[in-house]
């Protein structure tokens, strides 16, 4: 449904915010990840709700309960995020596209080998997070729409 400025569609409801779960076992790194998304990552999509976790089965328990639009994996958090999205993939029925967080750019080959949709490097970059995280949920949507 088409949606003006403030977010409101043309029918006159709010548009339901995108549910963004993030997992990092470190809280000043979840702080940083969710100052640099704000509540808008980008004009063309509805705000976002950020909804931190700190362990993998706290995760795992939200993603079967639902509701969860994208998924932020912290590569460094321990246990380590790379082998949670893995699982994630294989186990999790539909679930949501995963962007990962990963310290050093030799970790790419261990991205691919999760699974995961994206990645983006440490640290947090308050233009860069945003931006790939929009343009998942955007990739996603038109994924979901075509098929």
């Amino acid at each position: 449904m088409a949606s003006d400025q403030q977010g409101q569609s043309h029918s006159g409801e709010a548009e339901r915010p995108l549910t963004v779960l993030l997992y990092a076992s470190d809280r000043t790194r979840r702080e940083k990840v969710r100052i640099a998304l704000g509540k808008r990552i980008a004009t063309d999509l509805p705000e976002i709700r950020v909804l931190e976790v700190a362990t993998q089965p706290a995760v795992l328990s939200t993603l079967d309960a639902g509701g969860i639009d994208v998924a932020i994996l912290d590569g460094e958090a321990v246990p380590g995020g790379m082998g949670l999205c893995r699982q994630i993939k294989h186990e999790v029925l539909d679930g949501p596209p995963v962007l990962l967080l990963a310290a050093r750019a030799d970790d790419a080959w261990l991205a691919t080998w999760s699974l995961a949709d994206a990645i983006v490097p440490y640290p947090v970059d308050p233009v860069r997070l945003p931006e790939a995280l929009a343009d998942l949920i955007r990739r996603s949507a038109g994924a979901t729409t075509s098929s």
